[in-house]
């Protein structure tokens, strides 16, 4: 364990630890997306409370495994990389789903996507060159939150056409500017910025 200063400016613990139990709820983040999935389309597309537990347990843990990180000093080099791809397979199959199912266009899934993987390249570059991976930026985690906000209007009120397209553009406003932010913070690492 060593206590670092990140690029933004706090000070954190991290660990080399593997199995913690922030790492095993940012695990069951990604086995909750099957189910999810699966009793949805079985139950002919309809809503039902086990599918109605499962998202939202699905939620509360992208909280909760960063609290538990927290509290217990379980900050670790795994769990730095574990969260945020728990957060984007997760999102990136539920969103899959709906435009499957064509209720949300196929080119804002697309820009998601294309976010996302340059995102996850930027961060394996860091990790080449410096040995470690970043954690996710706040304006990172506000964007997954309104997504997933975005994600669950659909899902969940249909006829609420007005609140989708309100949601959408605050979507694509807040991917725009957490990649700014992301592409900022990751020239500051690789100009030497000291980062956890």
């Amino acid at each position: 364990m060593k206590e670092v200063m990140n690029v933004d400016g706090k000070k954190v613990l991290v660990r080399n630890d593997v199995f913690t139990w922030s790492n095993l709820i940012s695990l069951s983040r990604v086995l909750v997306t099957i189910p999810i999935i699966y009793l949805h389309y079985e139950n002919n597309r309809e809503i039902s409370l086990i599918v109605t537990l499962l998202i939202f347990y699905g939620a509360i843990s992208d909280y909760l495994d960063g609290l538990v990180a927290r509290l217990r000093n379980e900050i670790s080099e795994l769990g730095k990389i574990l969260d945020p791809v728990a957060d984007k397979v997760m999102a990136f199959f539920l969103f899959f789903y709906t435009v499957w199912l064509g209720w949300i266009p196929l080119w804002f899934f697309a820009i998601g996507v294309v976010r996302d993987v340059l995102i996850m390249i930027g961060s394996g570059y860091i990790k080449s060159k410096r040995g470690k991976v970043a954690m996710s930026t706040m304006s990172g985690k506000i964007s997954v939150n309104v997504l997933a906000l975005y994600w669950i209007a659909v899902f969940f009120f249909r006829e609420a056409t007005t609140i989708h397209s309100i949601l959408m553009i605050v979507s694509l406003i807040m991917m725009a500017i957490s990649f700014v932010h992301y592409f900022y913070r990751y020239k500051l690492i690789l100009d030497g910025a000291d980062f956890n």
